[in-house]
């Protein structure tokens, strides 16, 4: 909700109508906004704030807009210019696969960098919405390996690609909204293009479909090897070349055969581990806990956000923290024992 200030006692009854009359009008377009700023700042936490100065500017400026362009296209407006604002080039967001090469599962590096340095994971239901195409089409830009791409973008060519690609803004519209020439956006654009396919473009992965049976059986198979700790029948879920990473450990794993060895050595800590199901950048993806030191239930380990590709596990990026992703989603910070009250 949009915070504001009270106001004085003369005319205080058509303040806060007026006042409640500009937030009904600026609330519809906070899912959308997040997902802009999300793809814009790689940090679900980054849009938020960002989004709630993008209304907090509304709101304060809304008496003058007097209708001279669409609601939408100012609202894009503003949140565009504290999205630039806030993406200085020097603080562009990665994943560990960006930084360094892979280690062996023998011999890990367990060095832990700044968040602000990761691309982080998003609730769906902060940034998806519409029909069922709209949200599939948004499940495809909102994925890791998508928004780490973006990333690689100055932050302007970046918004000239999101308007334009994702959120399919025509070219005038695109320069009108960033105050620019429709020939500096088509170029821009271009430029956006080849960085990325310099950089070997976006990767591909299975669209996730939330009711396709083969999906879901892959799924079920994932959790079942992963809470038995059943380490071969993980293994036979995995492409040969699948990675492991998880921020904000720089290192990061690759191929069954060194998973496999992780999992055994280094990863033993999550057997006995509880995996709940959760939505997180249009992707299958799952709360794990971990054995509680107490003994008693589980406690948060991470949001794994899986990639597949071509029916196979292909990604696995385990966040790590915890103590503000958990809430986000809205999950209990520790699962009681199995039979415990209330368990």
């Amino acid at each position: 909700m949009i915070l504001v200030g009270s106001g004085g006692y003369g005319g205080a009854v058509s303040v806060v109508k007026d006042r409640d009359e500009v937030v009904e009008q600026l609330e519809p377009f906070r899912r959308e906004l997040t997902a802009y700023c999300y793809r814009m700042l790689g940090s679900a936490f980054e849009a938020e704030d960002a989004v709630q100065e993008t209304l907090v500017r509304a709101w304060s400026k809304y008496a003058g807009f007097e209708g001279r362009s669409a609601l939408r296209t100012w609202l894009y407006r503003i949140a565009t210019n504290v999205c630039l604002d806030m993406a200085p080039a020097a603080q562009r967001r990665a994943r560990p696969m960006d930084l360094t090469s892979p280690v062996s599962a023998s011999a890990l590096d367990l060095t832990r960098l700044e968040e602000n340095l990761w691309v982080g994971p998003v609730p769906d239901a902060r940034v998806l919405s519409g029909d069922p195409a709209e949200v599939t089409m948004g499940r495809e830009t909102i994925r890791l390996a998508f928004v780490t791409a973006l990333q690689k973008l100055p932050a302007k060519q970046r918004a000239i690609l999101v308007l334009r690609e994702v959120l399919a803004w025509s070219a005038a519209e695109t320069a009108e909204l960033l105050g620019t020439s429709v020939v500096s956006v088509n170029s821009a654009l271009q430029r956006a293009r080849s960085t990325l396919a310099e950089s070997g473009g976006i990767p591909a992965s299975d669209t996730y479909r939330p009711l396709d049976e083969t999906q879901q059986s892959l799924l079920t198979r994932y959790v079942r090897a992963f809470e038995t700790f059943d380490i071969e029948g993980l293994k036979k879920l995995l492409h040969e070349d699948a990675v492991l990473n998880m921020p904000p450990y720089q290192m990061w794993v690759r191929g069954a055969v060194e998973l496999g060895e992780w999992w055994l050595g280094a990863g033993c800590g999550c057997r006995g581990s509880r995996m709940l199901p959760v939505e997180a950048n249009g992707s299958p993806a799952f709360a794990q806990y971990r054995p509680a030191e107490d003994k008693n239930g589980w406690t948060p380990w991470g949001i794994t956000v899986l990639e597949i590709t071509d029916g196979r596990i292909a990604t696995m990026t385990n966040h790590m923290d915890t103590d503000r992703l958990f809430p986000l989603w809205g999950l209990p910070m520790r699962l009681p024992a199995i039979g415990a009250v209330g368990a």
